[in-house]
Formats: C-alpha cells, sequence, structure tokens
C-alpha cells in the first residue's frame, strides 16, 4: 500500500490515495457554483488526484460562513455543481462534496476584505440570528448565537439530509459531513460550546447525539453504494474542550452508522495556540485508524511526496488530504508520482496522444 495504490471505499474505486481537501474560496452568489469553482475544482482533477472535494457546501442559508460560500439549500443549486461533478469525473478522479453548517461561526466577512473574518450583519449582506447548542459566542466581537430548539434541531437533521439527495442528484460519489473547525456539528461535540442539559448536552453521548442522527439521516438518502466520510477536529487544543479520546469512541460509533473513512483535522472551536508543524495531525488520524477500526484520511500541512506517501506506506492513514499545496501546484499528485517513480495519473486525453 502506497500514496499511488489504488482506494476501494463501497463502490468507489479511487485511482490514488492523493484528495484535494476542501478549501474555502468564498466565490458563490446566493451559494451557487460559476466558473470559478469548475476552473479550481476541475484544473485539481487534471492535475491528477484520487478524490476532489467542494468547499465546505452549506446545507442552509443561515449555515453559510460567509455570504459568498457554496450552498445545496434548494433545488436550483443542483445543475451548476452537475457541470463541474460532470469535468471532474472526466478528468479521472471521483467528486465528492462536504455538506456543513457553519453555526455560531456563520455570517463573517471573506478573509482578504477589511474586516476579514470578523461577523457581518444583514446591512452587509450576512443575516441574524446565527445559531448553535448554546448562547456562547465564538470570541469577542462576535453575536451570541441563538440555542437550537428541538424545532431548530429537527430542521437542521432535516437540511443535511435534503442536502445530501441533492448531492446525489447532482452526481457525487462521496458525501463528506463536516464536523470539524468550530461549527456546528463540532459546537455540539464540544463541552467549551455545548453547555446544554437536556438530552443533546452534557455526556459524551448526548454531546455526540447530532452527529449521529445527522449520519444516520444522511445515510437514509445517500445511496448505499456511494461513501459516506465524516470530517472531525481530534482535538480542541484546549483545556476542557473535545479530546483525541473522545475522538476515538465517535470514529466506532459513526462507523456502526454507514461511516466508511474519518477525516481528521484538528481546531477551529475557540481561539488557540496550535503547535501547527509538518505532519502534526497526522497522529490523530493513525490513532482514530488503529483503535476505532475505521479508514482515515490524515491533513496539515502534508506538502512532500515522501511525506504523504510515508503516511500511507506505514498505516497511519489510508488517504492523504492536500490544501495549500495544490493552491500553488494544481498538478501536485502528477510532480509527486514522478519523484516517487510511479505512472502518472493523467487525464484520459492525455493518454489519446493528443498534441498542439
Amino acid at each position: 500500500m502506497d500514496l499511488f495504490s489504488p482506494l476501494t471505499l463501497r463502490s468507489v474505486t479511487l485511482r490514488n490515495r492523493v484528495g484535494i481537501s476542501p478549501m474555502c474560496t468564498y466565490s458563490a452568489d446566493d451559494g451557487f457554483a460559476n466558473d470559478w469553482h469548475l476552473v479550481h475544482l476541475g484544473s485539481r482533477a487534471q492535475g491528477g488526484a484520487g478524490l476532489v472535494l467542494t468547499e465546505a457546501t452549506a446545507v442552509e442559508a443561515r449555515g453559510r460562513i460567509a455570504p459568498q460560500d457554496l450552498g445545496l439549500w434548494k433545488d436550483e443549486h443542483v445543475e451548476p455543481l452537475a457541470r463541474i461533478v460532470r469535468f471532474v469525473k472526466g478528468q479521472g478522479a471521483a467528486a465528492g462534496i462536504q455538506l456543513a453548517h457553519a453555526g455560531r461561526k456563520a455570517s463573517v466577512a471573506r478573509p482578504w476584505e477589511t474586516n476579514g473574518g470578523k461577523p457581518v450583519g444583514p446591512e452587509q449582506g450576512g443575516w441574524r440570528p446565527v445559531v448553535a447548542p448554546s448562547p456562547v459566542p465564538f470570541d469577542e466581537g462576535f453575536p451570541a448565537p441563538e440555542a437550537l430548539d428541538e424545532r431548530g434541531i429537527a430542521e437542521v437533521i432535516g437540511a443535511f439530509a435534503r442536502a445530501a439527495a441533492r448531492a446525489k442528484e447532482a452526481g457525487f460519489e462521496v458525501a463528506e459531513l463536516h464536523a470539524a473547525h468550530g461549527y456546528l456539528l463540532h459546537e455540539f461535540l464540544s463541552p467549551l460550546s455545548n453547555r446544554r442539559e437536556d438530552r443533546w448536552g452534557g455526556s459524551f453521548e448526548n454531546r455526540a447525539r447530532l452527529p449521529l442522527e445527522v449520519a444516520r439521516a444522511v445515510r437514509r438518502v445517500w445511496p448505499e453504494r456511494l461513501p459516506l466520510f465524516l470530517r472531525v477536529s481530534a482535538t480542541d487544543w484546549t483545556e476542557g474542550g473535545w479530546t483525541p479520546e473522545e475522538t476515538v469512541e465517535l470514529g466506532r460509533l459513526v462507523a456502526r452508522e454507514g461511516v466508511d473513512l474519518v477525516d481528521v483535522s484538528s481546531g477551529g472551536l475557540v481561539p488557540a495556540r496550535v503547535p501547527a508543524g509538518p505532519g502534526y495531525q497526522t497522529a490523530f488520524a493513525e490513532r482514530v485508524r488503529r483503535e476505532a477500526g475505521v479508514p482515515t484520511a490524515s491533513v496539515g500541512l502534508l506538502t512532500s511526496a515522501e511525506q504523504a506517501d510515508h503516511v500511507v506506506r506505514t498505516g497511519q492513514a489510508d488517504l492523504v488530504l492536500i490544501a495549500r499545496a495544490s493552491l500553488r501546484n494544481p498538478y501536485w499528485p502528477q510532480r509527486a508520482a514522478k519523484r516517487l517513480g510511479k505512472p502518472a495519473p493523467v487525464p484520459p486525453q492525455y493518454l489519446r496522444g493528443w498534441t498542439s
């Protein structure tokens, strides 16, 4: 098993174990994918990745991080995404979508704007209220979110399921549920953001209830033959927060609900000091893989071919997801294959001997 061996999950076989991680690009209008997304995602498929995942795609309008996020909360969003899926698959890659709800971190300005990452209100294209498990703001200067009641939680679960059904209609082959980086599902998991005293808060079982209910609801509409991923933050990097031990237990539970791979990241729930460095999150993926007995993906400053190949060869993870490295070079998988002495993963057109 190495970086360029195939990976089969249910009926989907990835041509290699290099995936393009979801990367928010804040370039949509009312959730609609456009030419930017076609070129951004399509070029990574041309570059040789086995899997190309969309950026966080909101299941509700109020679940966007920024007003310019992709969305899949209405039927009209399907065809622009289907166009991208057709192109990605035509280049030999599998097309995946990350379904997300930003929770209390919603309605912020794009990073490159003057107030980048700060909350924006309705007068700036944002919205109120933002929602969360408890009325605890993300940080200073952020609004206190509205705590979801039972009806609101049911609406969120239904929104994830409806978005998954639309993703199926668009032709996606992989769906990933975003329960990391401080967004809504992660907010329910961590005691730092979940202060509830009902069946959705308190104990580990209660805090894990919403991600599990979402996984069940999505798995009911997502075809049995197609894989389902879950992205998690393995730690909040803050005392009293979500822990690696809880991540392992969650991995065991979601595997029973039909989740085929746990995509292991970290942080994002609260401002924290993160000891970032090459491969700094890989040990978390390895632990979940070993102790929970579920396939994993590793992310986080994995930039060299040799490093990524080592992660797979040593059984630390089944899949390596790259992000910034692919922004610097959309053809990173092809270059990595050359460095490792493997056949280059090229689009079918290249194999037909086309010349200019």
